[in-house]
């Protein structure tokens, strides 16, 4: 009876890894984006890059990419070659917050839908200094009590040196039992 438990254990641990791991056959995923979701530009992008999990279906696929006013600027050409994706873009000018929309089909799996943004902001001028250029600053010392910090720090130090001491001691009681 005593070798079944760890049988068993086993048996248990093995099915909730099976039940609980994420399956293959569950929907595409997004792994990458050119501009990547979020950043920001000086320059306007000439396509946007796409990158999934599954191989995508040659006809289907929606994108589209809108300027902060709601104009399409993309110019529709849509390439798909395996996991990516590349959709042409106008060249763009308006700065401000452009929005990525997509519908992206795969055979036997579920629609990929969503968006994205980046941020697109022009150039500025920059303007050389004629001033001499300032002297370094160091960071101001942050004057505080650590008291209470290093008083955590020192007991929990204390309590996992005593964790040890307790496993040490029933490791020892157990082998001598036998």
């Amino acid at each position: 009876m005593a070798r079944m438990r760890p049988a068993f254990g086993a048996l248990a641990i093995s099915f909730l890894f099976l039940t609980l791991s994420p399956s293959h056959a569950m929907a595409n995923t997004l792994i990458s984006t050119s501009p990547t979701a979020g950043s920001s530009l000086s320059a306007s992008p000439s396509a946007i890059t796409m990158t999934v999990e599954s191989s995508l279906m040659d006809l289907g696929n929606e994108i589209s990419v809108t300027d902060p006013s709601g104009n399409r600027v993309d110019d529709g050409t849509l390439t798909v070659s395996g996991t990516d994706l590349v959709l042409g873009m106008k060249e763009i000018t308006k700065p401000g917050i452009y929005t990525v929309t997509y519908l992206l089909l795969s055979e036997n799996d579920l629609p990929l839908q969503g968006s994205f943004t980046f941020n697109f902001s022009t150039p500025s001028v920059v303007v050389p200094q004629t001033s001499p250029p300032s002297t370094p600053t160091t960071p101001a010392n942050v004057e505080g009590d650590n008291s209470t910090t290093n008083a955590l720090v020192i007991g929990l130090l204390v309590l996992s040196f005593g964790v040890l001491i307790g496993l040490g001691l029933y490791a020892r009681k157990i082998f001598t039992e036998k």
